[in-house]
C-alpha cells in the first residue's frame, strides 16, 4: 500500500478517494477524497500521513496542469475550480450538468460558451456563446451555472452579466 491506514478521516487514513495524481515539482502524490471532503498531498517516499491541501470539497476528480494549478471537481457544486496548490482560495472555471442521456453539458468560463459531449464522443462542440463574449442574448459572459427543467430548457448564470438565461437545447 502506496497511502492509507485503513479508512477513516485522520490525517494517516483516507475514505473513498476517487481520483490520484502525481506532483513532480514536490515528489507527491495528491489525492481527492470524496468520503472525508478534502484533497490530500501524500509525501511519495515514506509518507506515513498527508497534509489535507483543500478541504470542505465534494471532489471526484482532480487534474494539474503545467503551471502547478490544481484543476477539482466538486461533484455537489457541479464545477471545476482551479487553485494554486497553497493558496485557499479558488476560481470557478466550469460548470458541470449531465442531462438523461448522458449528455454532458460543461460552462467554460474562461471561453464564453456552453459546450456538450454526447455520450460516447471525444470533441466536445459549442452550443452556446460561440459568437464570443457579451451581453447581447446571444452571447455569455463569464457562464458558470447550469441546470436543465423538466422541459429540457437549459438555464445559465452568468457571472458577470449578473443573469440567468434560457436556453431550449435541442
Amino acid at each position: 500500500v502506496a497511502v492509507g491506514n485503513g479508512q477513516g478521516n485522520e490525517d494517516y487514513q483516507l475514505s473513498e478517494p476517487q481520483d490520484v495524481i502525481i506532483d513532480k515539482e514536490n515528489d507527491s502524490l495528491i489525492i481527492c477524497e470524496y468520503e472525508n471532503r478534502r484533497v490530500v498531498r501524500w509525501p511519495r517516499r515514506n509518507g506515513t500521513s498527508g497534509e489535507t491541501i483543500i478541504s470542505n470539497i465534494d471532489c471526484f476528480g482532480l487534474i494539474m496542469d503545467e503551471n502547478g494549478f490544481l484543476y477539482v471537481v466538486d461533484l455537489a457544486e457541479n464545477e471545476v475550480r482551479r487553485y494554486k496548490i497553497g493558496d485557499t482560495q479558488s476560481t470557478v472555471v466550469a460548470g458541470i450538468v449531465v442531462d438523461q442521456l448522458g449528455t454532458i453539458y460543461v460552462a467554460d468560463y474562461f471561453n464564453h460558451r456552453i459546450m456538450r459531449w454526447p455520450e460516447g464522443v471525444v470533441q466536445g462542440t459549442d452550443i452556446i456563446g460561440e459568437n464570443g463574449k457579451g451581453a447581447q442574448s446571444n452571447k455569455l459572459k463569464y457562464p458558470v451555472g447550469l441546470s436543465f427543467d423538466r422541459y429540457g430548457n437549459l438555464y445559465v448564470s452568468e457571472y458577470e452579466n449578473h443573469r440567468v438565461q434560457k436556453f431550449n437545447i435541442e
